[in-house]
């Protein structure tokens, strides 16, 4: 069995809009209203997923949900008099945001040997609490040897969890035991703290990790627009890249790491050298932090890193000092950013043998080819804030989505 880490990429779904529905994401509600270009963000995700594969990287991914959501906006009791946010809400794409489809434990570190996922409930954000059941139903797909995996209804609603965005996983190398640590939120000022202490716990107990370790995120972070943890800190095998407010103890933390994995090196990114402001601005830390066959270890950051002439120059520093991160690659995800989600937020990273998943969800070169051509046929080219809740708009993002599915051999999912 060859184990290796999947990155699980969201397509951008052609309903993709600018409706600023995520409090305290702030590039989402900055953008409030804007046109956005839905064609034009999912084949800037397919081209993302095209870059992994040339470095030799193992990738899958994840379809659209069904939108709009009628069956929501029925329990609701909602119509078009309703308030436009609940008819925005049935409409979201967010779900392209695979780190918040999950929290994944590779066979390594559970009690039975199986990769555990439980599927993230997102109940503090209603337009995210409705992607659960749809995204359940395509894990289940995906990962259904059950010899393999082992997947899990979400966290009871009390307790918000977000997924794989508040997780970090350290190993000597994928598919090795290693220490999981999950990122918590008590404050987040202005803002809501939406990964919640006992929903982390839960998690790690019902996969049976073996070794765990619960931190808690700056709430200067959170207020600074820092919603997840992956948006200030990231890591990958033996390296932890973060920035200096990340956590509310960061000496602490890094210690606390040490102890429990004595192997780990921490990249710690200054506040003098990049502001708060400029880490959450350019999605610096929302970075694919990889590791490709070569074994030089890469951060994939947004164009948006290179327009931060702070976040472009320490990066250029880094790479000088010859540290543990030995190459920076730039990917053009701006309408996933615009919308508050970089290349990190696009990606469920799973450690598992390729040969174990659902053929449908694991991507080649072919397959690309298919989703692309779906995409340049039925994808709107854009969809401005009046479009969002219109009758033949609605009838254009259900074709395009079915059309795909048909394309992929997934039309079970419809």
């Amino acid at each position: 069995m060859s184990v290796v880490e999947i990155n699980f990429d969201g397509i951008v779904g052609p309903s993709h809009n600018y409706a600023g529905l995520s409090l305290g994401n702030l590039a989402a509600t900055k953008n409030a209203g804007d046109v956005s270009h839905p064609r034009a963000a999912a084949l800037q995700g397919v081209a993302k997923m095209r870059r992994n594969m040339a470095m030799g990287l193992a990738q899958g991914f994840f379809l659209p949900l069904p939108r709009p959501n009628a069956a929501w906006l029925d329990a609701l009791s909602a119509n078009e008099a309703t308030d436009p946010a609940l008819i925005a809400g049935a409409w979201s794409a967010s779900s392209m945001w695979t780190a918040n489809a999950a929290t994944v434990s590779p066979a390594a570190d559970t009690a039975d040997g199986r990769c555990h996922l439980t599927v993230a409930n997102l109940v503090t954000m209603p337009h995210r609490s409705q992607e659960w059941p749809d995204t359940l139903a395509q894990l289940r797909l995906a990962f259904a040897n059950t010899a393999h995996f082992a997947v899990h209804e979400p966290v009871p609603p009390c307790f918000g969890d977000e997924g794989a965005a508040n997780h970090m996983r350290f190993a000597s190398q994928h598919g090795e035991a290693g220490l999981e640590v999950f990122v918590y939120g008590r404050s987040g000022g202005p803002f809501p703290a939406r990964q919640h202490e006992q929903a982390s716990r839960i998690v790690a107990r019902r996969h049976g990790v073996e070794h765990s370790l619960f931190i808690e995120q700056n709430p200067e972070a959170i207020a600074a627009g820092a919603f997840h943890n992956d948006v200030v800190a990231v890591a990958n095998e033996h390296v932890l890249f973060t920035h200096a407010q990340a956590f509310v103890d960061p000496q602490g933390t890094y210690d606390a790491i040490r102890e429990r994995f004595a192997g780990v090196e921490v990249v710690e990114v200054p506040s003098e050298a990049v502001s708060l402001a400029d880490a959450v601005g350019s999605y610096l830390f929302n970075a694919q932090l990889i590791t490709p066959p070569d074994g030089a270890m890469t951060l994939v950051v947004p164009e948006e890193c290179r327009d931060n002439d702070a976040v472009w120059n320490w990066l250029q520093t880094m790479q000088e000092g010859h540290g543990p991160i030995r190459r920076v690659e730039v990917v053009d995800v701006r309408q996933s950013m615009a919308n508050g989600g970089g290349p990190a937020c696009l990606r469920l990273r799973v450690v598992a043998d390729p040969l174990a998943v659902d053929p449908r969800f694991v991507l080649d070169s072919e397959k690309a080819d298919r989703i692309e051509a779906v995409i340049e046929q039925w994808w709107p080219e854009k969809i401005a804030a009046a479009d969002v809740g219109d009758d033949r708009l609605a009838d254009t993002v259900q074709t395009a989505r079915a059309k795909l599915l048909e394309a992929l051999e997934l039309s079970g999912l419809l």
